[in-house]
């Protein structure tokens, strides 16, 4: 069946074979003079975006494998279905039946790693743009003060604990509040968010994204008690008397230090502190322990092939660094960040060095200040080992380095005292150590703890943290049911 309609003054018809006719096409972006200058979002969905249009190109296949690559399973079909015939507030409403986040979700998702890269028309013609349009809707539905209907909270009961306030118990605290669980929301900073708000710079996700979500979620009875250091401004004994059951989701915030010699010169700088002393400075949130390093007219060479080191990168871009190199020991390909951000990256006039593995951190001989990173060309055998190639190395000369090799965890001290367990790299333990791919429990070995997100798999993806704050909510309700 066809339906013609009108959308943005074109004309265009409800038609599976929509594809052959319309391109793939991303809203407009900032020009990167423009945006290198500022941390706001570079892409502008109100200009050169219908989303409409782009929704109407997607073949709602009998199997849709987007849905399935998404960690979350969003009914990616259904709502683009919806957009594609202009019901906005439908798509919102079937949206938010699997994503809390969703504003956040289509901002920082790697979409082009996930449902987009699965899209079937992806090969050839170009995937539907999810993302952008996952944005859109949601940004509508939050312009107009959306909220669901709930039910009443449940003042018999007592609350439900979530320490951290990071994607996962923000998922958590929806999904109970959702179901008529009071939830109360601890975290030591000021602002909710976690990552999202401390560590992802605001050009991919401005901060007021998160003010306007803590906005909804205060609104559907989540509580937040923020400058809350378990352990040190409240004793966890007393949360856990306070509370039916208590979810554990604090992140991964200790940098991976790596093992380059040279590391602890000056000015070698770790990705972590680097990003969140830069957005305490843009902010004023006056965290300690994390002051601004402002690389204003200084080489740059940042270490690393993820998300973080992008952010990295294209901030230092927008703090004056007179040059900025991203070091990565294999290919373009083999990268395990977004494509996307590395383009972004390379418009804003980052230099790559590929197949660069690093070898040490070289200081002057008459002072403490970086001579450079000296670096060796790298190749990938047949067998897919990385080996260096001898006699290849050179110096990059640079004022600072930063190193983006990812997170660990920080285990809290009374984590033994409580029971919790952790292994050798300081994850929690659950029932089973994998459970968002086996369906297995989110339960610690301590009665009543469950644990989610980044502090049990490691440092992830958001959508994977907000996924297992979902799941620790409904295995908390199901336990409280029965």
């Amino acid at each position: 069946m066809k339906i013609e309609k009108i959308t943005h003054d074109i004309k265009i018809e409800r038609d599976p074979l929509n594809f052959l006719e319309l391109d793939r096409q991303m809203p407009d972006k900032r020009t990167a003079s423009a945006r290198k200058i500022d941390f706001k979002e570079i892409y502008q969905p109100d200009q050169g975006f219908h989303s409409a249009n782009q929704a109407a190109r997607c073949l709602d296949c009998g199997n849709p494998y987007c849905e399935w690559k998404c960690p979350l399973h969003n009914y990616i079909p259904n709502w683009l279905e919806f957009v594609a015939r202009e019901k906005y507030d439908q798509a919102a409403e079937l949206m938010y039946e699997t994503n809390p986040l969703p504003e956040i979700c289509g901002r920082v998702c790697p979409q082009d790693r996930l449902c987009e890269q699965a899209c079937t028309i992806n090969t050839g013609f170009g995937a539907v743009t999810i993302g952008a349009i996952e944005k859109n809707i949601t940004d509508r539905s939050i312009e107009k003060k959306w909220r669901p209907t709930l039910p009443p909270l449940d003042s018999s009961q007592k609350p439900v604990a979530i320490i951290g306030a990071g994607p996962a118990g923000l998922a958590c605290a929806d999904q109970l509040a959702r179901h008529g669980i009071k939830a109360i929301v601890y975290d030591k900073y000021p602002e909710i968010g976690g990552l999202l708000t401390f560590g992802i710079p605001g050009f991919k996700l401005e901060k007021e994204v998160i003010r306007k979500r803590r906005k909804f979620l205060e609104d559907i009875g989540v509580e937040f008690r923020l400058k809350t250091n378990v352990g040190v401004d409240i004793a966890f004994e007393e949360i856990q008397q306070q509370a039916s059951a208590v979810f554990l989701a604090m992140g991964t915030y200790t940098s991976v230090q790596g093992e380059i010699p040279g590391s602890n010169s000056k000015n070698v700088i770790q990705a972590l502190d680097y990003l969140v002393g830069n957005v305490n400075q843009l902010e004023e949130f006056n965290l300690n322990g994390f002051p601004y390093q402002d690389l204003n007219n200084k080489k740059v060479v940042v270490i690393g092939g993820g998300d973080t080191a992008m952010d990295c990168v294209r901030t230092a871009i927008r703090q004056g660094a007179s040059e900025v190199s991203c070091v990565y020991r294999r290919d373009q390909e083999s990268m395990p960040g977004s494509p996307r951000e590395v383009q972004n990256a390379k418009e804003e006039g980052v230099k790559f060095k590929f197949n660069h593995s690093p070898v040490e951190i070289q200081t002057n001989s008459n002072g403490p200040q970086l001579a450079g990173l000296r670096v060796a060309r790298t190749e990938t055998t047949s067998t897919g080992k990385l080996e260096i190639i001898p006699n290849s190395e050179e110096l990059i000369e640079c004022d600072a380095v930063i190193i983006a090799f990812g997170f660990k965890p920080s285990p809290a001290d009374w984590f033994s005292k409580f029971n919790i367990e952790t292994d050798n790299k300081g994850l929690i333990k659950t029932i089973d150590s994998k459970p968002s791919e086996s369906g297995g429990s989110l339960r610690t070995s301590a009665n009543g703890i469950y644990a989610g997100g980044d502090m049990v798999r490691g440092a992830d993806l958001v959508v994977t943290a907000v996924a297992e704050g979902i799941k620790a909510a409904q295995e908390i309700i199901l336990e409280q049911s029965q």
